[in-house]
């Protein structure tokens, strides 16, 4: 099996807020991160599939059709938005960084061609913070 890693960059805005709370729940539990004017992170996108690669094209998959994937399923709804109000699949969520990743497993999967699986994700929100997702 071979793995073929992707990665897209974007930024976005979000707020961490629990609508069944009193402010000074959600105060207490997220922080900063309740902030009413909400704030950004500067995300990395990590894309991991797995597959064989072809003997025509030695590929498992073309990196450039990938990334075009990524760009046009995930990116170009996410890019300078914000992740609670504009982008749709993550409507009605509480907009953590482990719902976001699973949200964007949920959009690239369908996606992709038979030949290859969505391995990994890696969604880097900040230097110090970061999730994996293996769809499970």
């Amino acid at each position: 099996m071979v793995y073929l890693t992707r990665v897209e960059h974007f930024n976005a805005a979000h707020r961490l807020y629990n609508p069944d709370w009193s402010e000074e729940q959600n105060d207490a539990v997220f922080g900063k991160c309740a902030n009413a004017n909400w704030h950004g992170h500067n995300f990395e996108l990590f894309v991991t599939i797995k597959g064989q690669p072809d003997p025509q094209t030695g590929f498992i998959f073309d990196a450039k059709k990938l990334g075009a994937i990524i760009r046009e399923r995930i990116v170009d709804k996410v890019d300078h938005r914000n992740l609670n109000l504009d982008v749709t699949f993550m409507m009605g969520k509480l907009c953590s960084i482990e719902n976001f990743v699973i949200a964007i497993w949920k959009e690239l999967e369908p996606t992709l061609p038979p030949q290859v699986q969505l391995h990994c994700l890696k969604l880097i929100e900040t230097p110090r913070i970061y999730v994996e997702y293996y769809g499970e």
